[in-house]
């Protein structure tokens, strides 16, 4: 059964998350846990959150969601589950957990969707695809 909780660390096992998107090289991993290192993004501004996903005690997924920088809108950023484990619920349930939180506090909601697959999923996910200079993607509240 997949649990999503919100967290406040980084998952001690983030590191097998990291190796699968590096291989596979995506980026957003590396990212995730370098920017945490050097305290550049904790996901602890006012609105903002970390979410990762569970089988059992097994993490398998993660994502979050930042104040946008650029528009008064929050962005869904460092999105990823195991390969093993998509298309079993995990990118769905982290997504609506990042979507709800985000839509706590802007009514504008942004992603990034450049790796392979993305813009699919958050198109699945309600977001239109649009041109912008630093986002891909849009979800503005009804």
């Amino acid at each position: 059964m997949i649990r999503v909780e919100r967290v406040v660390q980084l998952p001690l096992d983030i590191q097998t998350l990291r190796e699968e998107a590096d291989r596979d090289g995506i980026r957003n991993m590396g990212l995730l846990v370098e920017e945490w290192a050097s305290g550049f993004e904790r996901f602890d501004k006012p609105g903002e959150a970390l979410f990762a996903a569970f089988d059992g005690g097994t993490l398998i997924g993660i994502g979050g969601v930042t104040i946008e920088r650029d528009a008064p809108a929050m962005r869904m950023r460092r999105l990823y589950v195991l390969c093993d484990r998509r298309k079993q619920g995990a990118g769905r349930a982290l997504a609506a957990a990042m979507m709800a939180q985000g839509f706590q506090s802007a009514d504008l909601l942004t992603s990034n969707a450049r790796p392979p697959g993305a813009a699919e999923f958050w198109d699945a996910m309600g977001f239109k695809r649009i041109a912008a200079p630093r986002w891909t993607h849009e979800l503005r509240r009804c």
